[in-house]
């Protein structure tokens, strides 16, 4: 049994990691910004949770102390952000990459005590850095940063693995299955597998990146090949 940690784990992809870890027998803990929400689907799973606030780096550590072993940890948590640099709006600039950079650190740094030699971390980049869309300079830096972060922390952190994974459209994720049929048609349609990524696909991403360990300080697209059009 390992002791996992997900960052992020109330909904979305995040949660559906969580899930499959607990559900295989693993000791999982989940966070997310409210108590209340992050207990309840904790206990919907089979896992325990905590509230943490990324964008409050300072408070991480405190949050965090009751884990006592950490064999994987995955950073999930986000922010969706749309900043015109025309309509420059510093403040929500500053959260994400307070949460995504900052925060995503100090969670390392937090639980590095914990971890062993032979742990694991996956931390969560997206394709925005690669496809960059109006309103997107802050969310295309900040996982551009996720790559340089993820090499940092590999040489750093050595022997623990550290990766990353950058996932394309996530076709049935909350955020995405909302949209218009016709959008996730046309993201489809320039898609080489004529598919788009599932979280099942996101979540048998991350659990490969955790157990092979002959793979670190990769930086994975998990997209269907939509970069490549």
């Amino acid at each position: 049994m390992s002791s996992v940690v997900v960052i992020g784990g109330t909904a979305g992809i995040g949660r559906e990691i969580a899930r499959f870890r607990a559900a295989r027998g693993d000791d999982v803990v989940l966070t997310g910004r409210d108590a209340h929400r992050a207990d309840t689907v904790a206990k919907e799973i089979g896992a325990r949770g905590l509230a943490l606030d990324l964008s409050r780096p300072h408070d991480i550590a405190s949050a965090l102390t009751d884990i006592e072993r950490v064999d994987h940890l995955v950073l999930v948590g986000i922010s969706r952000d749309q900043n015109l640099v025309a309509e420059y709006d510093i403040d929500a600039a500053l959260h994400l990459v307070t949460l995504k950079l900052v925060g995503y650190t100090e969670v390392v740094h937090a639980l590095l005590p914990r971890m062993s030699d032979q742990s694991a971390v996956v931390i969560f980049g997206g394709q925005a850095k690669e496809r960059p869309y109006p309103g997107a300079t802050t969310v295309a830096t900040v996982n551009a940063g996720v790559t340089g972060l993820v090499r940092t922390l590999a040489t750093e952190l050595a022997p623990i693995r550290v990766n990353a994974v950058h996932p394309g459209i996530v076709g049935d994720s909350p955020f995405w299955a909302g949209k218009p049929a016709e959008v996730l048609e046309n993201y489809r349609a320039q898609t080489p597998t004529g598919q788009l990524t599932s979280m099942r696909d996101v979540v048998d991403t991350v659990d490969f990146l955790l157990r092979n360990r002959s793979v670190n300080g990769v930086n994975l697209n998990v997209d269907g090949g939509w970069l490549l059009r």
